[in-house]
């Protein structure tokens, strides 16, 4: 497959990249003499140990006591143990700065922009953690937020796990049955909330659904209210409330609680579209090597940089902006929508702010395109030196909007993992180059391999996305699954002893991938694979077309592809346009990728992380229930493909 070269470093900007040092750490540690990164990603994918001990030094991480072996079982999965006998804290190692550099920026719809030094941080945290052991929380309980994206998300999850106990969070735009399938199961002790959030201009108000959550929520014994929409919120309603200021006292101290390397950090979530999340345990030093290595290596954020990513805090982009604290870089938060109250609001916030490294959604930037915004032209973007991009595949068009209307000189990093690993599994190169619609790399020590259907890997050719090697970030475990049989089934009950990870890839020579869909929303039309992300980057060519998603309906004894498409607005789907739409796949995919049905809906169904739910579909068009609506954005969506009777017609 052929792909367009877009964009490369200078020789200077490599030499200036951690990825260059670290690179150069293990030349010299190992007797090597890499120069390029494939060099070095083989050598690390060959050598898990000696490749995760070199990034624990590299990284300095600290420790109250030291390891005794890397790891017990390069071959084992679940299950591998990773730095045995080591003791630490997750929280210490985010705090380890505690001067007056900037640590936080936040921003929000009309609101003024505050900040907050290390040393304040440091002292916040120091005053929470000790109204949480006020409280009675101790290691190994579960505090959680239901809570914007602001600096009191960040304190509160701090607080709770320098004291060892677990933090989970979701965002207050999720629904109340969203809310108790997650928190419902972990039961949390502390909750954290905002009296409210902004979103397009409008005051939301949390508290009414908070004192609906509590109700049920019988585990809780203190909820903690930050004021957002208001200066002193009304809490009357919540017997059990108490003001975000008025917990704790001033303190220069923490007492951080030393814990072992997989001491649980973090219970992450599912999507749940298809029954009850499952939460998966997430350790404290495998979360904090993993990231740190994305964030130092992949990302090469330095203590001078500024980092954005646009994400709340029911999204593991979250998780991963907040490690950027133990690099000592500058962290700007933004809670509202992206596009309110013009398109280029957060690239205004760019200028403004000098941020460098720009995190997003490819949702986002096709949303963007489709505005005909142009950052590039209307701002001053000189600081801006990456842009990375997750949540679903970004288009080849997606790439080129970036390179002609926001930054020529940028590295372009389309980020791909999951909530499972908090991390990714290809990211960015910094001293590599960009090729559209391309992701750079495999990340170091993740063995990614494409297998075909007899569980062969290879190159060149789309698979399963699998790791057939152990990695920190793991879940330790889901919760309350005392035999790990969920655990089992969600990855390892197809290649044993292999992560399978549920993405369609295709991994070329050079070590690029690119991302075609997700495996269980493969289509499959005569038998053929065809990854829906092929099918979406040929309708995203096709200006009339807002929006699409893509499925296969059981006919005749065989699948046939239908494509739903919303159009922008005054457009009409008539026979031109979808005789267009048919011969732009035919031409740039092939006559397997033509749907048999192209049909208008007003609005695409999408998760609460902006991912298009294809099964979500699929399943309503065969009258099968959705079972976990709350996990969706904009559930009420579904009713349009209700009993369409064009999908009953030739």
């Amino acid at each position: 497959m052929m792909t367009e070269y877009l964009w490369k470093p200078s020789e200077e900007r490599i030499q200036q990249t951690n990825m260059f040092h670290f690179m150069n750490t293990v030349n010299q540690k190992y007797g090597k003499t890499f120069t390029e990164y494939t060099a070095l990603y083989e050598w690390s994918v060959s050598n898990i140990v000696e490749f995760w001990e070199t990034f624990w030094e590299y990284s300095d991480i600290l420790v109250s006591r030291s390891y005794s072996r890397v790891l017990d079982n390069p071959q084992k999965m679940p299950g591998a143990k990773w730095f045995e006998g080591a003791k630490l804290n997750f929280a210490e190692n985010l705090l380890r700065y505690r001067d007056n550099q900037i640590a936080l920026i936040f921003q929000s719809e009309g609101q003024s922009v505050t900040r907050l030094t290390y040393a304040e941080l440091f002292k916040e945290v120091a005053r929470v953690a000790m109204a949480l052991k006020e409280y009675g929380v101790e290691v190994g309980d579960r505090v959680a937020g239901f809570m914007p994206n602001r600096p009191e998300t960040i304190i509160a999850m701090l607080a709770a796990t320098s004291i060892g106990a677990t933090w989970s969070s979701c965002s207050p735009d999720f629904g109340i049955k969203g809310v108790l399938d997650r928190f419902g199961q972990i039961r949390p002790k502390v909750l954290f909330t905002a009296d409210g959030y902004f979103f397009k201009g409008k005051k939301i108000d949390s508290l009414n659904n908070i004192s609906k959550i509590i109700d049920q929520l019988t585990c809780v014994e203190k909820v903690i209210v930050v004021p957002f929409i208001s200066s002193k919120p009304d809490i009357s309603g919540l017997p059990k409330g108490v003001h975000f200021m008025d917990i704790g006292m001033d303190t220069d101290e923490i007492a951080f609680q030393q814990l072992p390397f997989d001491h649980p950090l973090y219970i992450m979530y599912s999507s749940g579209t298809t029954g009850l999340p499952k939460c998966m345990v997430q350790s404290a030093g495998g979360i904090l090597l993993h990231q740190l290595k994305e964030l130092r290596l992949h990302t090469d954020l330095k203590r001078k940089d500024t980092i954005f990513y646009f994400t709340t805090c029911g999204w593991m982009m979250w998780n991963w902006l907040t490690a950027s604290l133990a690099v000592g870089a500058t962290l700007v938060l933004y809670d509202g929508n992206p596009f309110y109250p013009d398109p280029e609001v957060l690239w205004r916030m760019v200028q403004d702010l000098r941020i460098s490294i720009f995190g997003t959604s490819a949702g986002y930037l096709g949303a963007l395109k489709n505005t005909g915004a142009k950052p590039g032209k209307n701002f001053n973007l000189d600081a801006l030196r990456t842009v990375l991009s997750t949540g679903s595949p970004l288009s080849v068009e997606g790439f080129h909007y970036v390179y002609e209307d926001i930054k020529q000189d940028v590295q372009l990093s389309s980020i791909s993992g999951g909530t499972d690993l908090n991390g990714c599994f290809a990211l960015g190169n910094p001293m590599g180059p960009v090729y559209a619609g391309e992701l750079q790399c495999r990340g170091l020590a993740m063995k990614v391999q494409a297998f075909d259907d007899e569980g062969r890997s290879v190159l060149n050719r789309q698979g399963e996305l699998v790791c057939s090697a152990p990695f920190p970030s793991m879940p330790i475990y889901f919760w309350d699954d005392p035999e790990g049989k969920k655990y089992h089934s969600a990855y390892f009950d197809v290649y044993p002893n292999i992560w399978r990870h549920g993405d369609y890839i295709e991994i070329n020579e050079r070590g690029g991938v690119v991302i075609t869909g997700r495996s269980d929303a493969t289509l499959n039309p005569g038998g053929v694979r065809i990854g829906t992300a092929e099918i979406y980057r040929q309708v995203e060519l096709i200006e009339e077309i807002q929006d699409s998603i893509v499925i296969g309906q059981r006919w005749k004894n065989d699948v046939r592809i239908v494509l739903f498409v919303k159009l922008q607005p005054g457009r009409t789907l008539d026979d031109p346009l979808i005789n267009r739409i048919r011969e732009t796949i035919r031409k740039n995919a092939s006559p397997r990728h033509v749907p048999s049905k192209i049909i208008s809906v007003p609005d695409i169904p999408y998760t609460l992380n902006m991912k298009k739910v294809e099964l979500a579909v699929k399943k309503t068009i065969e009258n099968k229930p959705v079972t976990n609506k709350d996990a969706l954005l904009n559930p009420d969506v579904l009713k349009y493909y209700e009993g369409l009777k064009e999908l009953q017609e030739e």
